[in-house]
């Protein structure tokens, strides 16, 4: 009896150890940290008489448009396996201009994940309907991103969207290793 204790202790001990490295290799793409959006690229001409500018590019990001406000974001931590699943866990995602700055003001938000470098571009997302932004801009999404991913993700880019309108918020910083 003590003698089979022994081996099924050995024997979990031993598929712990070298399933750890197999469990790693599930993950497509990790992110850890974000941008908030900026949603202006680019300003060029001369002023007009009222402040505008005649010439402005927006900062659309893999054919997503961006959010019409600035906002910022304090940290993202994301992780997407390689059968879709993805984690997500966002903190501080408020307004970073107008008269709401530094306030969520009752968003729902979405993630949107694009492997590609170049167009054409698929959007894997999470639930479209999004979760609650908390009232300091907190907000958690475990779901599955549909389509599937395919194979590599050789650009990942992923954006926190929001959920009335699809502009994005946020974009992860890759952890690239």
């Amino acid at each position: 009896m003590k003698r089979n204790l022994i081996v099924s202790i050995l024997t979990l001990f031993i598929g712990a150890v070298f399933a750890s490295p197999l469990r790693a290799d599930d993950i497509l793409a990790r992110f850890k940290g974000a941008i908030g959006v900026h949603p202006v690229s680019n300003v060029a001409g001369t002023a007009n008489a009222d402040g505008t500018f005649p010439d402005v590019t927006r900062n659309v990001v893999r054919s997503v448009a961006p959010a019409g406000q600035l906002w910022v974001i304090d940290d993202l931590d994301v992780h997407v396996k390689t059968n879709g699943d993805i984690n997500i866990r966002g903190k501080g995602l408020v307004l970073g201009g107008g008269n709401n700055a530094g306030r969520a003001t009752g968003q729902n938000v979405f993630a949107t994940l694009i492997c590609e470098a170049a167009a054409p571009f698929t959007e894997r997302n999470t639930n479209l309907a999004g979760v609650p932004l908390s009232a300091d801009g907190d907000f958690k999404i475990d779901d599955v991103v549909t389509p599937l991913p395919k194979g590599e993700c050789a650009s990942p880019m992923l954006l926190i969207r929001n959920a009335s309108g699809g502009t994005w918020f946020a974009v992860g910083i890759p952890r690239l290793r």
